[in-house]
């Protein structure tokens, strides 16, 4: 299965990939020809591995945050919020590979009530200022259990962020939401009454991964 979010990249890679080989079939070279066969088949192979989209089933569990991304922890610490949240709060930081499935999830059910798009700079996903500094799509979410303020962030490979949400959305978790095309980050917030449930360098599912769990009377 394949992301709605790419259908017109795949399109434009399917037909850039016709044509490379329609040359090599006018190369009497062979191994020309045979690269230019190679060339295209890799090309097409690994967008439709980028823009996979498989099906993910969010745990059937009460007062969970999940994760918006698959990817690699990179960063978990302490913070005081001042956008959406407005609390100290714990920061994780997601890393997604090129490798990675791109479709991002809804962590919480609840309401879109805060949407904040940056342009900006294309630093390397990991480097701990990317937050600050790239292009980067802000979204909070009120639930009944509390607020989740995430972001979609740009990478260095990273040219394009995909949402569809809009403010007063009612939004469920593990829904798709939208993607960050070719090698990105994700960030999730929420106050320090949820439970941390994961640890630096642990690899995470979008839709799938308890991030955080809210104890009952927090």
């Amino acid at each position: 299965m394949f992301t709605k979010y790419g259908y017109n990249t795949i399109g434009i890679t399917a037909i850039l990939v016709f044509v490379i080989i329609s040359i090599s079939f006018f190369v009497n070279n062979n191994y020309v020809k045979l690269g230019l066969v190679i060339l295209g088949i890799l090309i097409l192979g690994f967008t439709l591995y980028f823009f996979r989209d498989p099906e993910r089933v969010p745990p059937d569990k009460p007062n969970i945050i999940v994760s918006p991304a698959d990817g690699k922890i990179i960063i978990i610490k302490e913070i005081f919020e001042d956008k959406f949240i407005k609390a100290d709060s714990w920061k994780i930081s997601i890393f997604m590979s090129p490798l990675n499935v791109h479709v991002n999830r809804i962590p919480i059910t609840g309401t879109v009530d805060y949407l904040h798009y940056h342009k900006g700079e294309y630093l390397v996903a990991f480097h701990d200022k990317a937050d600050e500094r790239n292009e980067r799509n802000e979204v909070g979410i009120s639930g009944k259990d509390g607020k989740v303020l995430f972001t979609q962030v740009a990478g260095f490979i990273a040219r394009r962020i995909v949402s569809t949400l809009q403010l007063n959305d009612s939004v469920k978790i593990g829904e798709r939401f939208g993607m960050i095309k070719f090698g990105s980050r994700s960030d999730v917030m929420v106050s320090k009454r949820w439970k941390l449930m994961v640890k630096e360098g642990d690899i995470v599912k979008g839709g799938e991964t308890i991030l955080f769990e809210k104890v009952n009377g927090n």
